[in-house]
């Protein structure tokens, strides 16, 4: 079991929003879904059989999401992110398609939140290289290339990059 574990609280959409990430993500699952029993769904106000905790993974890292209800301070904000960390120009196209849907593209890479409230940066591995460049008029041209984006473009970086 890792020692920290991303726990989000929805109203209801737990189990919808656990599945949907896992049909995003290739190397992942669900690896539980707790449901509430008579008890539990009298003190919650929840239906009997429904879901409480869904536990899932993604690409390696265990996530939990839980049907708490509507409360005020539950809604999901930009001060948190998940950052996907992107091999190529497919990868990037392909979050990015997935994750915004539903939800609000954002400047650089961002999705302010996807259409479960949820904040991701979709990067190329190839940006922190191509902005930390040693040339520091290398760097300046890709930083003003990325800041006239949405969703991150790795020819473009690299074409600013090479002065072109």
């Amino acid at each position: 079991m890792q020692k920290l574990t991303p726990f989000f609280w929805f109203d209801s959409q737990a189990e919808e929003a656990a599945n949907f990430y896992v049909s995003v993500f290739k190397n992942s699952k669900i690896k539980s879904v707790a449901r509430y029993d008579e008890a539990g769904a009298k003190a919650s106000g929840r239906l009997v059989g429904s879901a409480m905790v869904a536990s899932f993974e993604l690409e390696g890292q265990e996530f939990s999401a839980l049907n708490g209800g509507p409360q005020p301070f539950a809604k999901p904000s930009g001060s948190v992110s998940f950052v996907i960390n992107c091999e190529n120009q497919e990868e990037v196209d392909h979050f990015w398609e997935k994750l915004s849907q539903g939800g609000e593209e954002g400047q650089c890479g961002w999705i302010n939140h996807d259409k479960f409230g949820v904040t991701w940066q979709v990067v190329p591995v190839q940006l922190p290289k191509l902005l930390g460049d040693p040339d520091p008029t290398k760097a300046q041209r890709v930083m003003q290339a990325m800041l006239q984006m949405k969703k991150i473009d790795i020819a473009t970086l690299e074409k600013a990059a090479a002065g072109q």
